[in-house]
């Protein structure tokens, strides 16, 4: 068997072994899960008359519109925090080490980690999509070509933020430190244009909202999903991406093998 059936065989050993941990503990994404649905119906329901009077001239409906894709952006974030969580566990609890002493492809491990977070965040986004569509979230604009590359965005974003946050578990002492270490992938989103136009922000507040990862991307997706104007977003939240993770794969594979030595 070559190396890479190999690596596939391994990797989908570990992928079938964290799908099963998530589906046996479902309480952890399910909290984490509940936070984005809770800002949407917090923001639409109690402050949504305040808040589309300013933004949507008193419109909830298009101030639902206005919300959903920075909130789909935040429900991504919070899965992966599970995902940081998970990881130091594994690094915690000696069942590395056990890896470590058998025959699979080192990598395996970390594949596992990435591609079953990614799953989960995904599964995650539709069903936050689901809860703003039954509220009132409608995107009637847009072409299935626009909704695929609105998947393909939200799909690398998952995958960009899913690396960090294995960096972030693999240094962390233990799994409570993990969540904490995370957090960060769920707070950004709030200094973002997720709830409200950057133009609306004090003026020294303003370039700390729009040079950050979240706030390009939210763009992007208003733009696929609305039909607003894109502009460098697209390519910037590409950029923002295709960096985080390289880095995150990079600071993990390192972290990863030099505890190995």
């Amino acid at each position: 068997m070559s190396t890479l059936s190999l690596s596939v065989r391994d990797s989908s050993t570990m992928l079938r072994r964290n799908l099963l941990h998530a589906r046996r503990y479902p309480s952890l994404t399910l909290n984490l899960l509940l936070t984005p649905v809770m800002l949407l119906l917090l923001f639409v329901y109690v402050f949504g008359d305040v808040m589309s009077a300013g933004i949507s001239g008193g419109d909830r409906s298009d101030y639902i519109a206005y919300l959903v894709p920075g909130l789909l952006l935040m429900t991504i974030g919070s899965t992966t925090i599970g995902t940081a969580v998970s990881v130091s566990t594994d690094m915690t609890e000696g069942i590395i080490a056990r890896f470590r002493t058998m025959a699979i492809h080192r990598g395996s491990v970390l594949v596992g980690h990435v591609v079953g977070s990614v799953l989960q965040c995904i599964a995650s986004v539709v069903l936050m999509g689901a809860v703003a569509v039954a509220i009132g979230f409608r995107s009637t604009d847009a072409t299935a070509l626009e909704w695929l590359a609105a998947l393909g965005l939200l799909t690398l974003f998952a995958l960009a933020l899913t690396w960090i946050a294995v960096g972030m578990g693999m240094v962390s002492p233990n799994a409570e430190a993990a969540g904490n270490n995370a957090m960060p992938l769920i707070f950004l989103p709030l200094i973002s244009s997720a709830f409200v136009p950057i133009d609306a922000m004090p003026g020294w507040f303003q370039p700390i909202a729009e040079y950050q990862p979240f706030t390009p991307a939210i763009e992007t997706l208003r733009g696929l999903l609305l039909g607003s104007e894109i502009g460098n977003n697209g390519w910037i939240a590409i950029a923002w991406c295709v960096g985080l993770a390289v880095l995150g794969y990079f600071w993990s594979a390192s972290k990863f093998n030099g505890d190995a030595k």
